[in-house]
């Protein structure tokens, strides 16, 4: 079943629901991973993860909560190819929090982070919540521009994990007005 799905001049993006288990889940995972963990290494170290840190980092970052009954991971594919995800996981019975959004470069500024982004609304209200919460760090300048765009809203911290710098919330009932 396609979540959502959006038709341009020549380019199709469908969002669906996938096996966080899926060889196409894992390969999206993995480049996420590359994307984000790159990008600190980067900032911090002046330099790219070695392959051991980052096959380190990733084990240490397991996705299986992205699965019924805590969790979804969904997929975009841009005109049949996969080049998007995001993952939700309960937190309660009324909160879900969002993890693992991204885009592949080459499908970058055609459209899929807003689908991305309404099909993650769509799934949240399916999982029973009313609000979507989010950590990330001050680095990832286009994910946060990308939150604020879609109605997400800075709040206290709400985890302690290592890389989060920032929090956000949306309230769908809000977003629904």
């Amino acid at each position: 079943m396609t979540i959502s799905a959006q038709r341009g001049t020549t380019e199709l993006w469908a969002i669906a629901p996938a096996d966080v288990g899926s060889a196409a889940a894992l390969a999206l995972l993995r480049d996420y991973y590359l994307d984000v963990a790159n990008s600190y290494y980067r900032l911090h170290l002046g330099r790219e993860g070695t392959p051991e840190e980052i096959e380190t980092g990733l084990a240490a970052s397991p996705s299986d909560d992205l699965a019924p009954p805590t969790g979804v991971f969904l997929i975009g594919r841009y005109d049949g190819e996969d080049a998007a995800c995001a993952g939700l996981r309960v937190v309660d019975a009324t909160t879900v929090e969002l993890t693992r959004v991204y885009i592949r470069p080459a499908r970058r500024g055609t459209g899929g982070g807003t689908r991305l982004m309404a099909a993650v609304d769509e799934a949240a209200r399916a999982l029973g919540a009313g609000r979507i919460v989010l950590d990330t760090r001050l680095d990832l300048v286009e994910a946060r521009a990308l939150y604020v765009r879609h109605g997400y809203q800075e709040i206290p911290a709400y985890s302690d994990r290592r890389y989060a710098e920032i929090w956000y919330a949306k309230d769908l009932a809000r977003a629904d007005r």
